[in-house]
């Protein structure tokens, strides 16, 4: 795939010898995606992904960098960045700002054919409660305030029955949230669908995209992992998988009330 913004090996390489990271080899573009472009660096001896962010407020990235490496020292399974021999992660290359992550030393597989239950042992499990305690701050660009302004832009673009569920469902996101109050806060990722999760075989390797992660309702990266994950492909629920994601999840994070 393509990348955005074009990188010689010579830039890269003048770009991360104030990192202690070994020699370089070659470069590789991974993939473009929304926001941020991916680089695959091959050094002696790791490999690591250097990722540019091409669009968004760069005012956020230091939240994404605290996230991602406060995640990383409680020990889960999520690549801290890599800092340089002054102790930054976050530097610029051809007017972007980046980072630089170890790659899998494993060859990886997304997880869409892989059982939720690692993947939720691991992220929600004991050391993920820190999440509670994690000092950084960025509002939930998915919350409900968003919901009610963005319903009313795309509704011009459904059919009238669509356009009557729609209007329905935030009306009961609405009464939900008034009726139940503030629900637990903590940080989340986000963004937490099968794709951004890397198996080795049936063991949980890595959760990555970390860059919609923000800080409110635990229960929403719950509600996305059981939509995405146990979705039937009609878009209707699987019983089964959904009560083994949520037995799951509640073994390792028992809802509270607060």
């Amino acid at each position: 795939m393509a990348v955005f913004t074009p990188l010689s090996d010579a830039q890269v390489a003048a770009f991360l010898e104030k990192f202690d990271v070994g020699s370089f080899v070659s470069l590789k573009g991974v993939a473009k995606r929304h926001r941020k472009f991916d680089f695959f660096c091959d050094y002696r001896p790791p490999q690591l992904v250097l990722t540019l962010f091409e669009q968004g407020e760069h005012a956020e990235l230091p939240f994404f960098v605290e996230l991602l490496d406060y995640l990383d020292e409680h020990r889960l399974p999520v690549p801290g960045t890599i800092h340089d021999r002054e102790g930054i992660a976050l530097h610029s290359l051809e007017g972007q700002a980046g980072v630089a992550i170890p790659a899998p030393a494993w060859p990886p597989s997304r997880g869409a054919q892989c059982s939720p239950v690692p993947c939720l042992r691991r992220y929600f499990g004991s050391p993920a409660r820190g999440v509670k305690a994690f000092p950084g701050h960025r509002p939930n660009p998915r919350d409900l305030n968003w919901l009610q302004v963005m319903h009313h832009k795309v509704l011009s673009y459904l059919s009238p029955a669509d356009q009557t569920l729609m209007k329905d469902e935030v009306d009961d996101f609405e009464s939900a949230f008034m009726r139940h109050g503030e629900l637990p806060q903590g940080a989340l990722h986000g963004d937490l669908f099968r794709d951004n999760t890397l198996f080795e075989g049936d063991q949980l390797g890595g959760i990555i995209d970390f860059y919609n992660g923000c800080t409110g309702d635990l229960l929403f990266d719950l509600a996305i992992v059981i939509n995405d994950w146990a979705s039937n492909d009609d878009g209707t629920l699987n019983a089964e998988r959904y009560n083994t994601l949520l037995s799951a999840y509640l073994t390792r994070r028992p809802l509270t009330a607060g």
